[in-house]
């Protein structure tokens, strides 16, 4: 028997039991789409995250006040120091391979113009958080270049709080109020959203001085170093870690390799990705199930078919195909059903949340639609083993 004619008896074997056909490539359908749509998902959530950290630059490290690490230590007993501007000062001076130091100081105050007003959070820092934190300026220019203990009265305003306070007009130049104190507005940030907890677009950023001294501080809530060059972090780690111990007199900051947070959360989110496609995989299973009894009760109803191909020269072999063939196609037909209904639900998700990259990786769907014709070959199989245990006289005999 040729391929083709095995084809086209396995189409009219299909299309003789519609129902039959229409439920078991549903059934496949929808186990594929799940597979396609959760892993979709997994990969966004992957590429999204390691994209907010990218985000901060290439080579950074994040100096955060306090010791986050577990020792069997008790938790009793040891002090921290405040994380100053004399710190950020001396990584400047006495760390190699660094370029920029940026140090970043928090707080929530109401700015007002007019007679608009905002509760925003105020972010105190200096001219190299432009360049360590990719800033981009819709309209003047960030904070000057300067000694960060001379403080002053700029600001730059994110696009939103801009638009809130100033409308359609131009802020650039004009007089706001935060909290009690007067700035002059010289620039206004470029829209660009959310990153790593903070809403840029609702940011005002303010010299590192005024802002401590408004808020009456003088710990900062993190700094940033970028380092020159990939091949000096590990270095340039280890290094600020000895200075500021030797600074504090105990280890009391945490230093955290932004390479090292990235390939930690692509690790997880990528393990994350595995274990929903192995959850959706659990519907295949069962679409499979679905296919095997649908298959045997055609063995049951096609006796004597059997029977009559039997009689007339087929042998055990090409029955075996005939009905490998029909479970394959179901499979196949499903999975092809499947992989377009899952890449249209994705395509539809990113359309209506566009700020989430979900993509399906091309491992999942090269190995769904494996998977799809898998499913009609392996549980295809009993159901064509009986159809060639029978004998020809008997099934005739039983019409």
């Amino acid at each position: 028997m040729r391929v083709l004619d095995l084809i086209r008896f396995a189409i009219g074997a299909l299309v003789g039991h519609r129902l039959r056909t229409v439920l078991s490539v549903a059934g496949v359908s929808v186990g594929i789409a799940a597979v396609i749509a959760l892993t979709a998902l997994g990969e966004g959530a992957r590429r999204y995250v390691t994209g907010e950290f990218e985000a901060l630059g290439a080579n950074i490290l994040i100096v955060i006040p306090g010791r986050v690490e577990t020792t069997g230590a008790m938790p009793f007993g040891g002090v921290t120091h405040d994380l100053t501007l004399e710190d950020v000062r001396a990584m400047r001076g006495r760390l190699r391979n660094v370029l920029r130091v940026a140090p970043l100081a928090m707080g929530t105050e109401t700015v007002r113009f007019g007679g608009l007003s905002r509760s925003l959070p105020v972010v105190g820092t200096t001219s190299d958080f432009r360049e360590v934190r990719r800033v981009t300026m819709g309209s003047g220019s960030f904070l000057p270049e300067g000694d960060m203990d001379q403080g002053g009265n700029q600001v730059v305003l994110g696009t939103k709080a801009a638009e809130e306070l100033f409308g359609s007009g131009n802020p650039l130049g004009q007089a706001v109020r935060i909290g009690e104190w007067r700035f002059r507005v010289i620039g206004v940030m470029a829209p660009r959203g959310r990153g790593l907890g903070f809403d840029f677009d609702d940011l005002v950023i303010i010299p590192v001085k005024t802002n401590l001294a408004m808020f009456n501080k003088t710990t900062l809530f993190r700094v940033f170093v970028e380092v020159d060059g990939a091949d000096a972090m590990r270095a340039a780690e280890h290094e600020l870690e000895g200075l500021m111990e030797e600074r504090h007199r105990v280890k009391d900051v945490t230093v955290i390799a932004q390479d090292s947070v990235v390939q930690s959360f692509s690790s997880i989110l990528g393990a994350m990705t595995l274990a929903l496609a192995g959850i959706a995989s659990v519907s295949l299973a069962v679409a499979g199930i679905g296919i095997m009894n649908v298959m045997l009760v055609s063995v049951s109803e096609r006796r004597t078919e059997i029977g009559l191909l039997r009689a007339l020269g087929a042998g055990k072999r090409q029955i075996l195909i005939v009905f490998l063939v029909e479970a394959v196609m179901l499979s196949g037909i499903g999975g092809l059903l499947g992989l377009g209904i899952g890449l249209a639900a994705v395509a539809a998700f990113v359309e209506i949340y566009p700020a989430f990259p979900a993509v399906p990786p091309l491992w999942a769907i090269v190995t769904a639609t494996v998977m799809s014709l898998g499913v009609g070959a392996v549980f295809g199989v009993l159901p064509a083993r009986d159809a060639v245990r029978l004998d020809p006289v008997q099934a005739l005999a039983r019409r």
